[in-house]
């Protein structure tokens, strides 16, 4: 059993390249965003985001579309991979599980513990190992892209088109902070638009130009802040 066992070791050992340092060096670039912009008219359906503003993310990621074996050790599972860093060999990702698709690095129970995964220079798609061997192949549809994601620290309001029953319509208002609905701070607001055409809420201004419970169009006064 003893002899079995080291015969198996040895045979994922045998697909393994030269070693390879992985780099921690990857700075994520912060994005405000306000839109639409101020003093456009704009369409939105019932359901639709009429107003967004918050703080996010850009973030370089690693888009594997399909599941990809490296040799017989690992497996990339669909989906996304976080950019941690790059140097002279190529880009760096982990595993990612807290956006929608984020992939996985599957191991055969032989295989060594993986470290990272790397896009190399040469266009290679391999697995670094905590030995900083490498698994690598070069049949592979990845490539890289950007996401932007939620922080930890990001807060996002939004408006939502819910409607109009008879002259009045109805307005939804919600903050996100990381990605998460802050259910306290949501409301549902009704606008009776014999009073005024012009909408606010929390410093938002919009006049509004035609509802109807399908869509509304409008025009964007004023943001939740005084973002250009």
């Amino acid at each position: 059993m003893k002899k079995l066992l080291a015969v198996g070791v040895l045979g994922f050992g045998l697909v393994l390249g030269g070693c390879v340092s992985p780099a921690y060096n990857y700075q994520a670039t912060p994005k405000h965003i306000s839109k639409p912009p101020i003093n456009t008219i704009n369409t939105a359906f019932v359901g639709d985001k009429m107003l967004e503003q918050g703080l996010l993310i850009d973030r370089d990621m690693l888009q594997v579309p399909a599941n990809t074996k490296l040799n017989l050790a690992y497996t990339l599972t669909a989906g996304y991979y976080l950019k941690t860093g790059q140097n002279e060999k190529g880009n760096y990702y982990q595993p990612v599980n807290n956006i929608p698709n984020g992939g996985m690095v599957q191991k055969n129970p032989f295989a060594d513990p993986f470290k990272v995964v790397m896009l190399g220079i040469d266009g290679k798609l391999c697995v670094v190992t905590v030995f900083n061997a490498k698994s690598c192949s070069s049949e592979h549809q990845a490539k890289q892209t950007v996401i932007g994601i939620a922080s930890d620290n990001s807060f996002q309001q939004t408006l939502i088109y819910s409607g109009k029953v008879g002259n009045k319509i109805n307005v939804g208002y919600r903050e996100f902070s990381s990605n998460l609905a802050r259910p306290a701070f949501n409301n549902d607001v009704e606008y009776d638009l014999n009073e005024s055409k012009t909408i606010g809420y929390k410093g938002a201004l919009l006049e509004v130009i035609d509802a109807n419970n399908q869509s509304i169009r409008y025009k964007v006064l004023k943001n939740f802040n005084k973002a250009d």
